[in-house]
């Protein structure tokens, strides 16, 4: 697999890896690097709201060690009233925006570190890449998840190879409420703030129209009483910004994409 993956990498030629920060397209800018040099591969990161600044800062902390080419941007996603409005398929201007961007940055050809366990979920991002004229070389390797994953460890990327899949911060944000930095923040804090007290398998914080929700893996949940939901609600509502001032607080199982809401459903 892995390589058929340096065959289509080479048959590319000069690239540009769309890096986020996570294990998939930091595996993927680590093994063109390695594969066809400073000259052959340059990354591109873009710094948000919606990404974690530990992304980020993993980013050049990788590229520094590595000698990578990477450039940091604003894809300016921000700015654009489609994106801000988060509809269903918010991810198509959010990767949009980030193609885009990266387009003007760079005349190579823009991967993307997307695999074969992306297709079987809703992803509009993947349409805004196909509008771009992306590649997606794991895709065309065949290559899943834990693939990835192995291959990152082939690499020697150490913790990386490891990290959690964790889409960007706006996907937290239920269907049609405003994405908002504020909101944003508010939602790395509390996920932050429950990772270093809990240690949990998984949490995301869920910002619904009826509330704030802090959704944990079921092994975490069941461990939780009511005191310690108590103290904890008491920690999280601390965090919360004006304009989400008023929200309640509720504890659920984690349910991959609740935050999502298809035209129609309630």
């Amino acid at each position: 697999m892995r390589k058929r993956l340096e065959d289509i990498l080479v048959a590319i030629g000069p690239l540009t890896v769309a890096v986020s920060g996570g294990v998939d397209s930091m595996t993927l800018a680590a093994a063109a690097h390695l594969l066809t040099g400073r000259n052959g591969v340059n990354m591109v990161h873009a710094a948000s709201p919606a990404v974690p600044p530990e992304a980020t800062q993993r980013a050049r902390d990788w590229a520094g060690r590595e000698n990578w080419d990477l450039q940091v941007v604003d894809a300016g996603e921000f700015a654009d009233a489609n994106y801000r409005s988060n509809p269903v398929n918010r991810c198509f201007f959010c990767k949009g925006n980030l193609y885009g961007t990266i387009a003007r940055y760079s005349s190579r050809q823009i991967v993307s570190g997307a695999n074969v366990d992306d297709l079987g979920e809703y992803r509009p991002g993947l349409d805004a890449a196909r509008d771009h004229g992306v590649r997606h070389p794991y895709v065309e390797a065949g290559m899943y998840k834990n693939e990835v994953r192995q291959l990152a460890r082939e690499l020697g990327l150490g913790d990386v190879a490891e990290l959690a899949s964790s889409p960007c911060l706006a996907s937290r944000v239920e269907t049609s409420i405003r994405i908002e930095p504020e909101t944003l923040g508010f939602i790395h804090a509390v996920e932050t703030f429950l990772a270093e007290k809990l240690k949990p398998r998984t949490v995301r914080c869920r910002v619904r129209s009826t509330g704030v929700v802090v959704e944990l893996d079921a092994a975490s949940l069941q461990l939780l009483t009511v005191a310690d939901s108590a103290l904890l609600e008491t920690s999280i509502m601390s965090f919360l910004p004006p304009n989400l001032a008023g929200k309640s607080l509720a504890f659920e199982p984690y349910r991959n994409g609740s935050a999502f809401l298809r035209t129609g459903t309630s």
